[in-house]
This record gives structure tokens, C-alpha cells and sequence, in this order.
């Protein structure tokens, strides 16, 4: 929702009603994650997608029924349709759409929802998408300490509530299952967490020209970059327009007091670009003891091989040691810094997503993976 989430609070603050439908659950090479939503105006305006083109048609049909019923659906599309060219899915995959009216009367937490994405407050919201009649399109919206709406029942609305925290924690968006009563085991019920989390951070340490390479491309990805540098001649925020944030201090002095402002979770990226030993070392004592998504650190092999001996000697294992991303990037044969950090994003969504880095027409089965990290 976040994508459309702009208009379908300027036709909701109007008193409109809009058809929304949102991917809830993919197969296979589905070529949008869930979350992925899709309005239909009150003028018949379509905003945003849910596959890519292959089903819209198929959904702008089924956001105008219900907005004219009022009563939400949910439905497949995939290769198994008797017409897979006009509304399934030709490359193979298999998306889960759960199509709704939204208005002010359907979804009055809406405009509190916008005001805490706007202010990167973390926020999930939870929709029953199958199970009984009379629970379909229910709405439990969470925050940290408070919540809004229910799904019918304070036991389903308690488990939720902590189940779907601990996914809004993580970033993570998806399906859970439930009992009609809210038991864990049971299957009854399917309901869809949208989690609006903060941006995944990344921090990029040595306020060198690789490290506004850097910032440029984590931006683009939708990471909240902060550059950090010990020298304050070189971390400006004029080096660095990209960042979000260019701070002067010592890195692993910045990094500990992130971690113990709780500024750092699984999500985070680190890239270490000093490659000088009395920032570096220190800096990766702290970073490899962390469960972050990536550590990476810049330098040759040489470089590489006498930081391991500084960080063995400074007393780290060699599991830790093992999550190091050193030389940093994958194989593309970079030469500037922008090759280069091409060649660093790479290696970050390879690890996210659980790529080989390989060439896509040299290998064989899916193309979407859906490892989560």
C-alpha cells in the first residue's frame, strides 16, 4: 500500500470510495512481492499494479464489483487459468489478490496509518482475507504500544497482536493462520499483515568517493543511508547529498551507541570503506558481533588477510569472522566508484534474497527466490 498510499488518502479524506487490491501471498516467479496494491478511483483511475501488467485488467474488473457490493474478495490468478494470456500469470507464477472497498466508513484508521508512515513510525496492519463471511476484511491496526480495531474476538485479536508485532520488528510482510479462536495451529482463518516499518538502514563508513557511490545506490534501493567518518574536513554533507545523514565520529564509537539506542536491527547494511586499520578493526569487533543483514568491508586481498589477523587477535571467532563480506562486492569486474557500488548492492540483495550472483541465463528453476533476511 505504501506505493499508492498518497492517493487513496487524497480519494479517502474526499469521502470516495476506492477498490483496492493487494497482493497477499505469491508462488513461484510472481513477478510482485505481497504487499503490492492497486486502486481503482472513484473516476475509474487506476493506480499502481499487482503483477506487472499480466492480471491488471482482471483486478481493475474486480475492484469496481466491490466497491459497487461492498463486499471484499479474494482471489487467484496464475498459469491454471482457462485464459492465462488475458488474466493469468505467463511467467509461471501464482499471486493470492485480496480485492476491498476502501472508504471512511470501511477503514477509518487510514488517515492515523498515513500519519505514522509519514513520520516513520512503525505501524502493521492486519486483514482477515479468508475464513467466515462475517469476518472477511476485519481489521486489527498495530502499533508498538497501542492498537485500533478487532477481528471479532479479544483471543484471535491478542495472539495477532504478538505475532504481528514481531513481524512489524522484523519488516517483514505476509500471511498468518489461525483458529477460528485465535489458536495458533488452526487454519481457519488467513489473515494478511501489512507491516510498514521503518526503512532498513544502511551505514557506510570512510567518508571516501566509493562511500557517496554508495549512498547513491543504497538510497535508490530505499535504505536510510548515514555516511560516518572520524575526519569532519571530509564528512560533509555537501561530499554527501545522497545520505540521509553524514555524521563525525569515531565509527565504532557511532556504531555501539546506534546499537545501544536500539537504531540498529536484522534489516542493516555495513559497509566498512575505511580500509585503515585504527578505524576498521575496531569498527568490525562491534560490527561482526551484531545480527545485521551484511557486513562488508572494502580493501585487497593483502588488506583483507592482515584484518583477519588484527580481528583474531583481538579475540573474535571464526564463525564471526565468516560473516565478513571482504573484498567487498561481488565479481563484475569494477573499475569506479560507481561500478563498484553497483557491485556492492549486488552482493546486499544476493544475500537478502539468497542469490548466487551467477548469471541468470547460466542457471536454472526459479527466478524469484523467497529467502528472507
Amino acid at each position: 500500500m505504501r506505493d499508492v498510499l498518497d492517493d487513496l488518502v487524497g480519494w479517502w479524506q474526499a469521502g470516495e470510495t476506492v477498490g483496492m487490491g493487494t497482493v497477499v501471498a505469491t508462488w513461484r516467479s510472481a513477478p510482485r512481492p505481497a504487499g503490492a496494491s492497486m486502486l481503482v478511483g472513484p473516476d475509474g483511475t487506476a493506480v499502481g499494479s499487482v503483477s506487472g501488467g499480466c492480471v491488471e485488467g482482471a483486478v481493475y474488473e474486480e475492484a469496481k464489483d466491490v466497491v459497487e457490493t461492498g463486499v471484499p474478495t479474494l482471489e487467484r490468478y496464475g498459469v491454471s487459468d482457462d485464459d492465462a494470456f488475458a488474466v493469468g500469470l505467463t511467467c509461471g507464477g501464482i499471486l493470492d489478490v485480496f480485492v476491498e472497498p476502501v472508504s471512511r466508513e470501511s477503514f477509518p484508521e487510514l488517515g492515523q496509518i498515513a500519519e505514522s508512515v509519514g513520520r516513520h513510525e512503525p505501524v502493521a496492519v492486519v486483514t482477515v482475507v479468508r475464513g467466515p463471511e462475517d469476518r472477511i476484511g476485519r481489521r486489527l491496526v498495530l502499533w508498538p504500544d497501542r492498537s485500533s480495531g478487532t477481528l471479532g474476538l479479544q483471543r484471535l485479536d491478542d495472539a495477532v497482536a504478538d505475532d504481528a508485532r514481531g513481524m512489524l520488528a522484523a519488516g517483514r510482510t505476509g500471511t498468518l493462520t489461525y483458529g477460528h479462536d485465535g489458536e495458533r495451529r488452526g487454519d481457519e482463518l488467513t489473515l494478511f499483515v501489512s507491516s510498514f516499518a521503518p526503512p532498513a538502514r544502511m551505514v557506510v563508513f570512510g567518508a571516501i568517493d566509493f562511500a557517496a557511490a554508495v549512498a547513491r545506490v543504497g538510497a535508490f534501493l530505499g535504505y536510510r543511508v548515514t555516511v560516518c567518518d572520524a575526519r569532519p574536513v571530509f564528512a560533509t554533507a555537501r561530499r554527501f547529498p545522497d545520505a540521509h545523514e553524514v555524521v563525525v565520529e569515531w565509527p565504532h564509537r557511532y556504531l555501539q551507541g546506534e546499537v545501544d539506542a536500539g537504531r540498529i536491527d536484522e534489516r542493516t547494511v555495513l559497509c566498512v570503506l575505511t580500509h585503515d586499520p585504527k578505524f576498521d578493526v575496531p569498527l568490525l569487533e562491534v560490527a561482526l558481533r551484531l545480527p545485521v543483514a551484511y557486513v562488508g568491508a572494502m580493501g585487497s586481498r593483502r588488506t583483507h588477510d592482515e584484518r583477519l589477523d588484527r580481528l583474531r587477535e583481538a579475540g573474535l571467532a571464526e564463525d564471526e569472522l565468516a560473516r565478513l563480506s571482504s573484498p567487498i562486492g561481488l565479481d563484475l569486474g569494477a573499475r569506479t566508484p560507481e561500478e563498484t557500488a553497483v557491485s556492492i548492492a549486488a552482493e546486499v540483495i544476493a544475500g537478502r534474497w539468497g542469490g548466487t550472483g551467477e548469471r541468470l541465463t547460466g542457471t536454472e528453476g526459479p527466478i524469484h527466490r523467497t529467502a528472507e533476511r
